[in-house]
């Protein structure tokens, strides 16, 4: 009879222990999120996502299952970023100059010429101007940015081939649909038409366009050699992408999980940039074996216009960011 006591007490004392757990009942509730990009899943954008996503995953022990999906599958850039304030997206890989469309400020990152290189880029990313537009564009959308991803130097594909500025006047390009990206081929007098990034190649490939400008690695992946013949080195954005988390997903996060995210999206994008350098640096030979004109250009020209079409204050930038950006080291 005491051994039957002592049993039943130790087994009710084991289930109230087991109670209190974490993971038990309720309290292991998993939380699906979803993960949004327009890029092809051959991209480090992409797989570098899914890395992520395991790596929370593992990291929160196993309290939130993070599915990405590549290729605009759940709709286009704008379409991806308006999901992050109506709850249909959890989180998102995007260039910034979508955030600027609510917060203008940090579009100044898209202005033509304002970072030397990808390193540039990065040390911007770390900086204290870089930071207070994170702080500003959560308070004015609740949208949380992770990290920043370097994407390429952004250069020309076209059916004919430019060394100058004045080489693309009349030329029918297509951008994305932000003022930035305008900026260039406006200066210098060509014929700027957004058109949505799924449908570039199809765009070329019918002639709707004559030309397209995207960085060397996007350009592979993408396969715009294809429907192009040269390409003109123009490097007139340096161009990046950000991690971005949804208000409806941050606001609920514990302090401890807003820093497992935070270094995973870190982790991932340096992962993810260190490989676009790599494979930047070796496209101008590959694409030339495959009979393409790659050609150097008179940046000088080009800046020269943009700087006196465009000026970076008439784009409704603050000139006190572009001297703070323009000096990291």
């Amino acid at each position: 009879m005491k051994r039957t006591l002592l049993k039943s007490m130790l087994t009710t004392a084991a289930v109230a222990a087991l109670a209190t757990l974490p993971f038990a009942g309720s309290a292991f509730a998993q939380t699906k999120l979803k993960w949004a990009h327009v890029y092809e899943t051959s991209e480090p954008y992409h797989t570098e996502s899914v890395w992520a996503a395991e790596e929370i995953k593992k990291r929160t022990s196993g309290r939130y299952e993070i599915q990405v999906f590549p290729a605009s599958s759940l709709g286009k850039e704008t379409d991806i970023n308006q999901g992050m304030t109506l709850g249909t997206v959890d989180m998102i890989i995007s260039g910034p100059s979508f955030a600027a469309r609510s917060y203008p400020r940090i579009g100044i990152a898209y202005y033509p010429f304002i970072f030397r290189d990808g390193d540039h880029l990065l040390a911007y990313s770390k900086s204290d101007v870089f930071k207070e537009m994170i702080e500003g564009y959560r308070a004015k959308t609740g949208i949380q940015i992770l990290a920043y991803t370097y994407y390429g130097a952004r250069h020309t594909t076209s059916q004919v081939a430019f060394t100058n500025c004045a080489g693309m006047k009349g030329l029918k390009i297509r951008v994305p649909d932000v003022p930035a990206y305008r900026a260039t081929p406006e200066a210098c007098g060509a014929n700027p038409t957004p058109i949505a990034f799924a449908e570039v190649y199809l765009a070329l490939q019918n002639k709707t366009v004559d030309a397209q400008e995207n960085p060397l690695t996007t350009i592979e992946a993408k396969k715009f050699y294809e429907v192009q013949k040269h390409i003109m080195l123009t490097g007139h954005i340096v161009d990046g992408l950000t991690t971005q988390v949804a208000p409806h997903v941050w606001t609920k996060l514990s302090d401890a999980d807003k820093k497992v995210f935070t270094e995973v999206a870190l982790e991932a994008a340096a992962r993810a940039s260190a490989q676009i350098k790599k494979r930047e640096a070796e496209l101008v030979a590959e694409f030339k074996k495959k009979g393409l004109g790659v050609h150097e250009v008179e940046r000088r020209s080009f800046v020269d216009a943009v700087t006196k079409a465009k000026p970076v204050t008439s784009m409704g930038f603050d000139q006190k960011d572009y001297d703070r950006i323009v000096s990291i080291k």
